[in-house]
């Protein structure tokens, strides 16, 4: 209980060094990181399951090579791409928004930093130093949090381009259809 005691206080003092902007930062680092996981399970999870069905479907059809299957296919395909992507737009609205949401603590800052000037004048260094300091902490985090999120952001919409290629590899179109579950 005192280990989690402890991380609690060391969280709460950091947030209260930054501000209250951190806050913000922290929720926006919650909800990216709930639609990161959601994805990851989606892609590992869900998905492969789904792919079989499709291709178990696929392989029912009687006719695999007309226009209509043609475009049964294309539907298909395109339908798969859109769910395989479907949240990556707002994983990087959520990326951008981080850095943004860091500028704005570190404008907050700086006005504390010019208040204690106009206040106090020049010679508190000190305290000018605590507000440059307090102004760059919600920078730094909002950075760190959207350097994580661009990598899985990334390496998701490449999981999801690879995955909408392998689909569509596993539909062939010829009369009998020879494309296996087991690749899933």
């Amino acid at each position: 209980m005192d280990v989690w005691n402890g991380i609690f206080h060391s969280i709460q003092d950091f947030v209260d060094q930054g501000g209250p902007v951190l806050w913000v930062i922290f929720v926006t680092c919650s909800l990216l990181w709930l639609l990161i996981l959601e994805r990851i399970w989606y892609l590992h999870i869900a998905w492969p399951r789904r792919a079989s069905q499709i291709i178990a479907q696929w392989n029912a059809r009687s006719d695999c090579r007309t226009w209509r299957a043609r475009k049964i296919r294309e539907a298909t395909v395109s339908e798969v791409n859109m769910q395989l992507h479907s949240v990556l737009p707002l994983i990087k609205v959520l990326v951008a928004l981080c850095p943004l949401l860091g500028l704005l603590g570190t404008v907050l800052g700086m006005i504390g930093v010019f208040e204690v000037i106009a206040v106090s004048g020049n010679d508190d260094a000190q305290a000018m130093a605590r507000g440059v300091y307090r102004a760059t902490i919600p920078t730094m985090a909002g950075l760190v949090v959207a350097l994580t999120g661009i990598y899985f952001t990334v390496r998701l919409r490449q999981v999801a381009d690879r995955e909408t290629s392998r689909l569509m590899d596993r539909l062939p179109l010829h009369e009998q259809s020879t494309a296996t579950v087991a690749g899933y």
